[in-house]
């Protein structure tokens, strides 16, 4: 088998089961009927999933323990309330229930974990012209940063046609190496948009090619840990090994070093 086959296959394996699609489907359609009955209609705009989970770049369970599914409340908060009384609303939901779930705040979401999935809840805000505003990170000065949860869906689904629709099976292999590998050292979303911002121009002729130049265009910063530059640094030395063993002619082996990066499910 060569490294593309190999690749092709593998990242059709990390896309969602019908069974687990199903079972999130369930999930969502509860999670959204408790929403409606705990809030009111002075509560809420409206409660939407949106995230990876909506682009089919989500990954499995089996590949990714802590997959999750990410889901906007969006509150008409006429009285100017602070994130954290939005989060707090939102503890105070979910522990109304789903009290014998797990449920943590993880800022600046309110997270619920169940047997077969995790979702974060985030609240957000509208204002008169109906854009929305989440709470911002920790390290910024101000409350809350503007948000567009589906402008980058249409960005990515513009990309992966451009690129020959390999960009979304490239999305989820670098997800997954980048959780099992290099122990989620990158931000899920910032690793998608990084990919989409990549390859919005420029094409490559197959799967294994987009995977070979994403590693070799990820670098690390002076501050970065020895840890983490030590694992990119042996990935860049799989793919360099694996171009060898292509052009000596040795397919096997090329594979058996590219399963160093991207274990078989």
């Amino acid at each position: 088998m060569s490294v593309n086959t190999y690749l092709s296959t593998l990242s059709s394996n990390l896309v969602l089961s019908s069974i687990e699609n199903e079972s999130i489907k369930k999930s969502i359609n509860t999670l959204s009927k408790y929403l409606n009955w705990y809030f009111d209609s002075d509560d809420l705009h409206e409660h939407f999933r949106f995230g990876s989970s909506t682009r089919g770049t989500i990954l499995p369970r089996s590949a990714d323990s802590g997959s999750d599914v990410d889901y906007m409340v969006v509150f008409k908060n006429p009285n100017g309330y602070k994130p954290q009384t939005l989060l707090k609303y939102l503890k105070e939901f979910m522990e109304k229930y789903y009290s014998r779930s797990e449920i943590y705040r993880d800022s600046p979401t309110m997270v619920l974990e169940l047997n077969h999935i995790k979702f974060e809840l985030v609240p957000a805000v509208k204002d008169d012209w109906g854009n929305l505003s989440i709470p911002a990170p920790a390290t910024d000065f101000l409350e809350w940063t503007s948000t567009d949860p589906g402008g980058f869906n249409s960005k990515l689904t513009t990309a992966n046609v451009h690129n020959n629709y390999q960009l979304k099976p490239l999305i989820r292999l670098m997800k997954y190496w980048n959780t099992n590998k290099l122990k989620g050292y990158y931000s899920s979303y910032l690793l998608e948009e990084w990919l989409v911002n990549r390859y919005s121009f420029f094409t490559k002729s197959s799967l294994k090619d987009y995977v070979y130049d994403s590693i070799e265009g990820l670098y690390y910063n002076f501050n970065d840990s020895q840890t983490f530059k030590d694992r990119l640094d042996y990935a860049k030395k799989v793919v360099s090994n694996c171009k060898s063993y292509e052009l000596t002619a040795y397919p096997g082996l090329a594979e058996t070093e590219i399963k160093k990066l991207f274990p078989e499910l």
